[in-house]
């Protein structure tokens, strides 16, 4: 499988999907593209004689009833939102017994009447694990799979889906939505080290610094061609030192495509911080990271030491076994795809919240 995404006029964003072993090709023959034109010309003409039968007599008294057998269609739209939510104490304690009462949410500094409430303990989980193959991940990358494997085979349940994915100069899927455990840690197993600028696509102005990190367009792709259209909870697990060289997409592009997706972005900060000083280069990755999490509900665990990894999976999956779910109909109900502020307090307000902080309407 492979997705093609046109970015209004930045070119073509691609999402590779591996089969046994290779990558399908992105090409389109010309042959192809002339079997493509011929199509669409028929579809042209097909349309212009749809169009000139249409206008006839008989084809109007068909088509226009009178009214008295006209159907009449009343249609009603209502408009939920889900708000996951993790309650802790001053020390980072997760709190799993707070009830819908001691809720409260704002949108837009609007008061919201709570709906629906539900504690997602085993809620189904749809799950994707993005893997940062970069070279400067050269030197933590083999116990990022060792711990993200661990991850999978605790957390991962028959009844959730997951897949993982890369990304370096390419993103590319290395396992598509599965809930086998042994076939996502293979894809874990073959993530490897990309050559940068020295690999199969070079830089226009090739240099000694290495390219690239697509980590935007990764996210954007995974939120928008893989989790858009599943239901439930949905969460990306980012590996990563947050730092983004040559994607197509600007980080606040893939951000409203997490967003818009409902998602939850959970950041494992793991950085080897010589790296980019050793090239003349400063490291930023921790401001974006924080920016991608914190605005969908997750957060950045940062990494100093490689048993730092094993505690980094463990509190995420213990922070997706203590959720909760906050449902209300917005009672601003225009539907213009505007984005909207929420805020979720307890009433003990030693309480700390987790909560995405908005969403963009729908414009249907």
């Amino acid at each position: 499988m492979t997705f093609v995404k046109n970015l209004s006029g930045l070119g073509h964003l691609y999402l590779h999907q591996r089969n046994e072993g290779k990558s399908i090709s992105m090409k389109t023959s010309a042959r192809d593209f002339d079997a493509n034109k011929t199509f669409a010309i028929w579809r042209v003409l097909l349309a212009m004689l749809g169009i000139l039968l249409a206008a006839t007599p008989a084809a109007r008294s068909q088509q226009n009833p009178p009214a008295s057998q006209a159907p009449t269609t009343l249609k009603v739209s209502t408009e939920v939102v889900n708000v996951l939510t993790i309650v802790k104490d001053k020390k980072g304690h997760l709190i799993p017994d707070i009830n819908k009462e001691d809720f409260e949410l704002v949108e837009d500094n609007t008061p919201q009447e709570i709906r629906y409430f539900s504690k997602q303990v085993d809620t189904p989980l749809t799950l994707g694990m993005l893997v940062d193959t970069s070279p400067s991940q050269q030197r933590v990358l083999s116990i990022e799979q060792e711990e993200a494997k661990n991850f999978i085979g605790q957390v991962i349940k028959p009844k959730d889906l997951a897949f993982v994915l890369h990304f370096d100069l390419d993103v590319e899927l290395l396992q598509d939505f599965t809930s086998d455990k042994r076939m996502l840690s293979k894809a874990i197993d073959e993530t490897v080290i990309n050559g940068g600028g020295s690999g199969a696509l070079p830089g226009t102005f090739p240099d000694s610094r290495p390219c690239c990190t697509y980590l935007y367009d990764a996210i954007y792709l995974a939120a928008n061609e893989l989790l858009k259209n599943e239901i439930g909870r949905k969460v990306i697990i980012l590996l990563t030192d947050g730092e983004d060289e040559g994607s197509k997409v600007k980080l606040e592009t893939a951000l409203e495509a997490a967003q818009k997706s409902d998602l939850i972005i959970y950041s494992v900060e793991i950085s080897d911080r010589m790296y980019y000083p050793a090239r003349g280069m400063f490291y930023r990755g921790d401001s974006v990271l924080r920016k991608l999490s914190e605005d969908t509900g997750g957060r950045v665990i940062e990494v100093k030491a490689n048993r730092d990894v094993s505690r980094a999976f463990q509190e995420i999956a213990d922070e997706l076994r203590t959720q909760y779910l906050l449902g209300y109909t917005p009672s601003n109900t225009r539907h213009d795809g505007s984005f909207h502020k929420i805020h979720v307090k307890v009433r003990n307000q030693d309480y700390k919240i987790q909560a995405r902080r908005g969403y963009y309407a729908s414009t249907e």
